[in-house]
């Protein structure tokens, strides 16, 4: 199962590469958020694909009593979907604002506004 998780990984970050290089400024936003998603699930199968039970202690015990799931991960995916969002949010308001102004979405015409 791990194996099949680095493929996926793969064909995301290859498929957020190729979305980033291409001159519409839309495919590059799409591009940015294949790669936070291949990023986080990076994450994902690098700590381990194991179920466990919560990381929570009965009183009184000084270790689990059977395998607990590792909330790390957890919470630096949660904060990288997070920060992910935000920036996908700035992202399509600065792309509306620069359609407003230039009236394209290409980059390459977009370089031939600059002064």
């Amino acid at each position: 199962m791990e194996s099949l998780m680095a493929y996926v990984v793969g064909i995301l970050f290859a498929a957020a590469i190729y979305m980033m290089l291409r001159r519409s400024i839309v495919k590059l936003v799409i591009g940015l958020i294949l790669l936070s998603n291949a990023a986080n699930l990076l994450i994902f199968v690098v700590s381990g694909m194991t179920r466990g039970a919560p990381p929570l202690l009965p009183e009184g015990t000084s270790a689990p009593l059977s395998a607990i799931a590792d909330p790390l991960p957890q919470a630096l995916i949660l904060t990288a979907i997070v920060i992910a969002f935000g920036v996908l949010a700035f992202a399509v308001v600065l792309i509306r604002r620069a359609y407003e102004v230039v009236g394209t979405d290409d980059l390459d015409q977009m370089k031939d506004t600059d002064t």
